[in-house]
């Protein structure tokens, strides 16, 4: 009896032991499933001779996913046995962030640590700059090892966004409209001078204020309110402009004093407007230039934060302001909104049965409008104006003095036939 008891409490723990190897297998498959599709990623090798083995792929890879790129580098990054130090390694001034014996990571986000972006033929190419830089060795005032510079690109199809969520058309000339899933549908037009329709023409003047209007059509949706997170210029080429970035911050008129700003009131939550002082590339021979923003919404009810505003720097007053009236959170616009708080959301992501407030991926969209040609302004009408006007002072003092040398002429003429034609007076 005591056997038989002993054989079913074996079977029974067997039984119960298979579950739960087969359950974790189930949740580690499901987990799995949830990670971020991986994108194609390129990392050039250093050129320099003597560190011809720096970025080469046994010393740094790079995996590009919808939300950034995940860095791994070898301490032995120039392949010279002189390892480097976590310190001296960043991408774009962030460093690293994890490191184990064997490697150094750094998580850098799509769109910040520095990187630009591009449209290249079918693909969007986001291009990072890991550098470095060695410190000297403690104590002493010498280094052994040289800076080095690695190139990293990730590349997203273009028919596709960062999220990997289809572009339905995803080029209309002047004009950029998706829909998400035919749940929500993104727009952003170049508008007219007076904001009452659609730009006719995508040539501009340096002067000029380019009028963009950023929209969502939530139709038999909740109310939404939209941002514009990030706007990149770019002249086709490697050469690209920031001129909206850290979530929601209008950088233009704080880097260069221009008159760039977010409109104020926003005509509905849904709805957007902005304004960028015209601009063109310098030593650029093109004047053509594309403008890539990333959208997106969150509800209408929710309150706006550090990672969802829109906010401009008025130079007059030194001071950031927000289009949705909430002026300190927009105190981060100097430094890095994005710091800490998407760590934590990603964190937060990843732990099961966490509770966590994200904008779900389909809310949010890259769109490209353009090509914008800027050209240079003249004012024919003006030149021939004050030229007129400076002739008018020149031609009535001629007339005067003519005027005058008659007169006196005919005085003189005068005065002669008086001393002509006068009698003598004979005295006596």
């Amino acid at each position: 009896m005591g056997c038989k008891a002993a054989c079913q409490l074996l079977i029974a723990f067997g039984v119960f032991q298979f579950y739960c190897v087969e359950v974790s297998a189930a949740v580690g498959y499901w987990r799995s499933g949830l990670r971020s599709k991986v994108y194609k990623a390129i990392v050039t090798p250093s050129e320099t001779l003597a560190q011809q083995r720096a970025g080469s792929p046994e010393t740094v890879s790079a995996q590009c996913t919808e939300w950034d790129v995940m860095v791994t580098i070898n301490p032995d990054l120039l392949g010279i046995q002189h390892p480097v130090q976590a310190s001296d390694l960043t991408i774009g001034g962030c460093g690293v962030t994890s490191q184990t014996p064997t490697a150094f990571v750094i998580e850098a986000p799509l769109q910040g640590c520095g990187s630009n972006v591009t449209m290249v033929s079918d693909e969007i190419v986001y291009y990072f700059t890991l550098d470095y830089n060695p410190s000297p060795i403690p104590g002493l005032p010498i280094v052994r090892t040289n800076p080095a510079v690695v190139q990293i690109e990730c590349h997203y199809p273009r028919n596709h966004n960062v999220s990997s969520n289809a572009l339905n058309p995803t080029w209309v000339p002047y004009t950029s409209t998706i829909s998400a899933q035919d749940v929500l549908g993104f727009s952003l037009v170049i508008m007219n001078s007076d904001w009452s329709g659609p730009s006719s023409s995508n040539i501009f003047y340096l002067g000029d204020l380019i009028n963009l209007q950023a929209s969502v059509d939530s139709t038999n949706h909740v109310p939404l309110q939209l941002f514009v997170d990030n706007c990149v210029a770019s002249d086709g080429s490697a050469t690209t402009y920031t001129f909206v970035g850290n979530n929601g911050c209008f950088t233009d008129s704080k880097v260069t004093g221009s008159n760039s700003q977010f409109i104020t009131p926003r005509i509905a939550p849904s709805i957007l407007q902005f304004e960028l002082d015209a601009f063109r590339f310098y030593g650029v021979a093109t004047s053509s230039v594309f403008i890539t923003c990333r959208l997106k919404v969150t509800l209408a009810s929710q309150a706006i934060d550090n990672l969802n505003k829109a906010c401009t720097y008025i130079t007059g007053l030194s001071q950031w302001t927000s289009v949705d009236g909430s002026n300190q959170v927009c105190s981060c616009c100097d430094a890095s909104c994005a710091t800490g708080q998407k760590r934590r959301i990603e964190m937060a992501r990843r732990r099961p049965g966490r509770s966590v407030k994200t904008t779900p991926v389909e809310w949010e969209k890259t769109l490209v409008v353009g090509p914008l040609f800027l050209e240079g302004k003249h004012h024919p009408a003006v030149s021939e104006h004050l030229t007129a006007t400076e002739e008018k002072p020149a031609g009535s003092f001629m007339l005067f003095l003519g005027s005058m040398l008659v007169v006196l002429a005919l005085t003189c003429s005068a005065f002669l036939l008086y001393l002509l034609y006068q009698k003598p007076q004979i005295s006596n």
